[in-house]
């Protein structure tokens, strides 16, 4: 979608779909939705005394100017009470109301920076958020049949009265527009069917994107996996005919010097069938999904470019499908991870983690700042915090956590602290290896998987994001559609943004 920001009137604005808001309780709007209604003689303020619109969040009103003004139509968003206004109020809102422009067959949307003001946002908050509710709102997978072929909302502009306000407002559009853009791309690698979307799929497009953005690419196959003596990852994908890759971004950091990077650690099962532990067959559909987090990494480290982030970043995905054959590992067997600790499988339906064992002990050759893993990992952690509520985070340093509930608080992409209590490790004492990849208590599910990465990420402060609650959505949660949300795009980038060089 073409972006564009102007300083002046909206009502002069170029567009056939004028947006603009109003707080709940407001009889008398004022700025740019006050100017919209004297343009059109009133019509605003006698729907508000009719009864007709209160501002409730997320409610849509539709004026026509019948040549009162340029633009065909005008939208009016409520954005609910003031005081309980927040910048993901505001996503909110504009997703709704730009999706209402692009049902009415709006090509060209103008539009006001959302919660400046009034909302207590700062212009560049206040842009940013209008620009990836309008983008996040927008998104249609290209291979996803529409009802109404045609409708497509093609340009969006955002409009500044104030020209000392401009830069600001600009910054944070730029900003919102590259956050947006690498959540829909993860969006679209989650959405391909997984015969399309395979481990090599996923290298290529992650080659491809990296070469777009400028990040370094690189890629593991079998052959170095083995080198490094990768036999947790590599059991994974043993039993299917599409080989594993071990991707994997770099971006330098604008003017980072020899700061040690963030590295970003991916879950990247193309297709789950839980292997010889087989998933219920109405479920695995869904398994597609599975790479959620590698997805996550992709689009974040996509942002990470277009941000010009000043800390270096890392972005590891390791991608394999968990199926069933003659060679697939089984429920028994013992496999030594590349840190050498030995792993008893109790369930080939818990293959994600050792995926993960295998990238986390890589990202150590990186001496890094940090460590971020995401995965769906759980469907334990459906249950503890309920899908579409938040994901659940485990970190062994405290100012880590601190990093992300901050950037959860910025992107809305909520988190939960859980805890690493040392039971759960208990849980996973084998008699014959190191460690079990399951404890097989479905009531332990979450805090085991995370004690079991925990054995893996030595030497450096870690978090894990079990964002299996987040990651794909069975029923479109209006605004958002149904399927891959992007969840965990949007954190990173925020986390990366604040993180000083």
């Amino acid at each position: 979608m073409q972006l564009t920001i102007r300083s002046g009137n909206l009502i002069e604005a170029p567009a056939d779909t004028l947006l603009v808001n109003l707080f709940e309780g407001v009889a008398e709007p004022g700025g740019a939705t006050g100017a919209v209604d004297r343009a059109l003689n009133g019509a605003l303020r006698e729907l508000i005394a009719g009864g007709d619109f209160a501002g409730k969040f997320n409610t849509v009103a539709v004026l026509y100017p019948r040549g009162a003004l340029p633009a065909q139509r005008v939208l009016v968003v409520g954005l609910g009470p003031a005081e309980a206004f927040t910048a993901d109020r505001a996503r909110v809102a504009v997703a709704t109301a730009a999706q209402k422009a692009r049902d009415l067959g709006a090509r060209h949307l103008a539009t006001v920076a959302h919660g400046a003001g009034a909302g207590g946002l700062d212009s560049a908050r206040a842009a940013q958020a209008t620009v990836e509710g309008a983008l996040l709102g927008l998104y249609e997978f290209e291979g996803r049949p529409s009802p109404e072929p045609g409708r497509r909302v093609e340009a969006l502009t955002l409009v500044e009265f104030d020209a000392a306000r401009l830069a600001e407002v600009e910054a944070g559009a730029r900003a919102g527009h590259a956050i947006a853009e690498g959540a829909n791309f993860a969006r679209d690698l989650v959405n391909q069917p997984p015969n399309v979307c395979t481990p090599h799929y996923l290298a290529e497009r992650a080659e491809a994107m990296a070469v777009e953005v400028g990040l370094r690419f690189g890629v593991l196959g079998p052959d170095e996996m083995r080198e490094l003596g990768m036999g947790a990852l590599l059991a994974v994908a043993q039993a299917s005919a599409l080989p594993p890759r071990l991707i994997i971004l770099e971006h330098r950091g604008a003017g980072a010097g020899g700061a040690p990077p963030v590295v970003l650690v991916g879950k990247g099962v193309t297709f789950d069938s839980g292997g010889l532990s087989i998933k219920p067959a109405d479920t695995m559909p869904a398994m597609k999904s599975d790479m959620g987090g590698g997805a996550a990494v992709i689009g974040a480290m996509r942002a990470a470019a277009r941000l010009s982030v000043r800390r270096p970043v890392v972005g590891l995905v390791p991608a394999a499908e968990n199926v069933i054959g003659g060679a697939g590992y089984r429920p028994a067997d013992v496999l030594r991870a590349s840190n050498g600790k030995t792993i008893e499988i109790i369930s080939t339906d818990a293959e994600g983690r050792l995926l993960l064992a295998d990238a986390l002990v890589y990202a150590r050759r990186y001496n890094p700042a940090a460590v971020i893993d995401l995965a769906t990992l759980t469907g334990a952690c459906s249950i503890a915090l309920g899908r579409g509520m938040a994901a659940g985070l485990f970190e062994t340093d405290a100012a880590l956590g601190q990093r992300l509930r901050r950037a959860a608080e910025a992107s809305g992409e909520r988190v939960w602290p859980l805890p690493l209590y040392p039971e759960y490790r208990e849980a996973l004492k084998s008699d014959v290896a190191d460690m079990k990849n399951s404890t097989g208590d479905r009531y332990a599910g979450v805090g085991s998987s995370a004690a079991f990465l925990k054995e893996f990420a030595e030497g450096y402060p870690w978090a894990h994001l079990d964002i299996a609650p987040m990651a794909y959505l069975d029923n479109a949660r209006p605004p958002w559609p149904r399927g891959a949300t992007g969840y965990g795009v949007r954190l990173l980038a925020e986390a990366l943004r604040a993180w000083e060089a």
